[in-house]
């Protein structure tokens, strides 16, 4: 899933929405115990970083009251970290909130405000647990509920997250912003359908905040509501010109025809876009999009390679990062692994590849049938890897991870990702995962799962270059920082290539490669293929899948509720002359290009 695909609330936002009744003193629920210790040293080095969060903060007392309250009144002491939170001085704003908590054990605010803190910090577990405690002395808060709801989500506790969501729409919450959080919520869970009611709520409430129009507008189309996407994206451009990513999320929505098209526009903005590094990539992305529906492919190219290049100077990147773990994983894979009878995970499908290769195009096939349910781009099992090897990284995968889970218990691993996938499962044979990146993890997976099925998408190598540098990738998410740059591209496609070749080499018939070209050209033959390797029948109903009314929350959205296309096949013979560097690359190191 396009991680940016609902609107993550400014600083600004939250602050305009924070003046309305705070919390109070009250003295029910059980006795919770303050943190003896910070949460956070004085100096962290990440004090300055919100990572994004949508952030709630409710005013204790109106301003003019705080003039007239002692030093260390619990009235003042919350007004007083909460104005330090809001300057980003987070160590301050704890020590502050941890003050109050001396004198009142059961202030929900303070501890509300800590959560705020922790997940401000991106520490979504150490949030949980402040707002759990929140929400256990102030049951009737639902903006309490909401956020915690947030960071259950973040740790992909989506069962959790949806019971928090639950709780906080029994108490009618009538503020847009609490609304908005919890449709944020059931997006990431995947509950599109009930998000888009919960937005339209947040709009009535608030009907001229960009965000939320553009959350309603994400939310409608991963639910096939194009015409309401398109409405709600329009109006939070009007209300707010320079809101660049709902010009991108536009432009890509609908074919732009030379009497139907948004190039002027974007042309006026790209030419007072200063020094906005995002805004420019997101406006040349919409320009790129756009001037290739018109068959400009030239000016086209020259918009993807200049906001690519722009952005890609700001990051501190090297394909050698990817390089490193990659070959740790043949590392720590080494050699073929032992034959098991273990039935763990024979009702797990995976179906994986390098972004933007067919994985959404599988899925919608596959999922279509009576036997399989789609859990989506399930995060399940990069984080039970993660939590299996301890590490402290902010990577979710890098070599010492990688070491560390190799030793790990797999028995663990498989129990914690199945627990995740069966609320997907709805009484069928098959849960399918489809997020891309677990081709990194099939070693995890013969592991901790011995018996799941993997489905291996694989592309024309310059396509797949392609869509990968023209694709607006989510721009907090380092996963995918190669695609910038064409020949990091072209390095991170190397990688890939080799790795799927380790895998085949060391788990014999355990991964079968479809090609997406293969898919498009003789789409019941290769349907029929990939069902015989679960092991079951051909339904038509997935030779129909653009029918199936389940939302789809990828870049892929529009184009799989069509048929079967063929558009997208050898689009890089468009651009062949820019490719070429990513040629030279591929071909220098053995990759065949027909």
């Amino acid at each position: 899933m396009d991680r940016d695909a609902v609107c993550r609330q400014s600083d600004q936002q939250v602050r305009a929405h924070r003046r309305t009744r705070g919390p109070g003193l009250h003295r029910y629920g059980r006795c919770t115990e303050f943190p003896v210790a910070p949460l956070l040293p004085q100096h962290h080095p990440a004090a300055d970083h919100r990572a994004g969060f949508s952030l709630q903060v409710r005013s204790l007392t109106k301003p003019h009251q705080s003039t007239r309250q002692p030093p260390d009144t619990p009235e003042r002491l919350y007004e007083q970290a909460q104005a330090l939170y809001e300057r980003r001085q987070y160590a301050a704003a704890q020590q502050c909130a941890l003050r109050l908590l001396k004198q009142h054990r059961h202030h929900g605010g303070a501890y509300f405000l800590l959560g705020l803190i922790a997940a401000s910090l991106s520490r979504y577990a150490n949030a949980v647990e402040f707002l759990e405690r929140a929400v256990d002395l102030e049951p009737a808060r639902a903006d309490y509920h909401a956020q915690l709801a947030r960071c259950l989500s973040m740790l992909r506790q989506d069962r959790q997250a949806v019971s928090a969501v639950d709780r906080a729409l029994a108490l009618e919450p009538a503020d847009a912003l609490t609304l908005d959080t919890i449709g944020v919520v059931l997006s990431r869970c995947g509950d599109h359908a009930r998000a888009v009611d919960v937005f339209r709520q947040a709009v009535r409430r608030s009907p001229r905040n960009p965000a939320f129009l553009f959350n309603l507008a994400s939310s409608a189309k991963f639910t096939g509501d194009f015409d309401e996407a398109e409405r709600c994206y329009e109006a939070a451009i009007a209300i707010s010109p320079r809101f660049y990513k709902a010009h991108a999320a536009l432009s890509g929505l609908r074919r732009q025809t030379a009497d139907s098209n948004h190039i002027r526009r974007l042309e006026e903005l790209l030419g007072n876009v200063g020094n906005d590094i995002d805004g420019e990539l997101q406006l040349r992305h919409a320009l790129a999009s756009e001037l290739e529906d018109l068959g400009d492919y030239d000016q086209a190219f020259a918009h993807l390679a200049a906001g690519n290049r722009r952005k890609r100077a700001q990051l501190r990147y090297s394909i050698d990062t990817d390089r490193r773990m990659f070959d740790a994983l043949t590392r720590a894979f080494a050699g073929p692994l032992p034959d098991t009878d273990d039935s763990t995970g024979e009702s797990q499908l995976f179906v994986v590849g390098m972004p933007r290769t067919g994985t959404t195009l599988a899925e919608r096939i596959l999922a279509s049938h009576s036997q399989i349910r789609s859990a989506g781009e399930l995060q399940a099992l990069p984080l039970a890897v993660k939590r299996a090897a301890g590490t402290a990284s902010r990577e979710v995968l890098d070599a010492d991870t990688i070491d560390r889970a190799r030793t790990a218990d797999h028995e663990q691993i498989g129990r914690a990702y199945l627990q995740a996938a069966d609320e997907y499962r709805a009484g069928a044979r098959f849960v399918l995962d489809k997020l891309p990146m677990n081709f990194l993890y099939a070693g995890f997976i013969r592991l901790a799962l011995p018996a799941a099925k993997i489905i291996c998408l694989r592309r024309h190598p310059l396509d797949t270059c392609l869509s990968n540098f023209r694709q607006l990738f989510a721009l907090r998410f380092s996963y995918y920082n190669y695609a910038y740059d064409l020949e990091d591209t072209a390095h991170y496609y190397v990688l890939f290539d080799r790795l799927i070749a380790h895998w085949k080499r060391i788990l014999p018939g355990r991964i079968l490669e479809v090609s997406y070209e293969d898919l498009i050209a003789d789409q019941a033959a290769q349907t029929q293929r990939m069902l015989a390797f679960c092991g079951l029948d051909m339904e038509e109903s997935c030779l129909r899948f653009e029918d199936n009314p389940e939302p789809v929350a990828t870049a892929s959205a529009v184009q799989v509720r069509e048929p079967v296309y063929s558009t997208s096949v050898a689009r890089w013979k468009r651009y062949e002359r820019q490719l070429r560097p990513a040629r030279k690359i591929l071909e220098q190191q053995g990759i065949r290009i027909e």
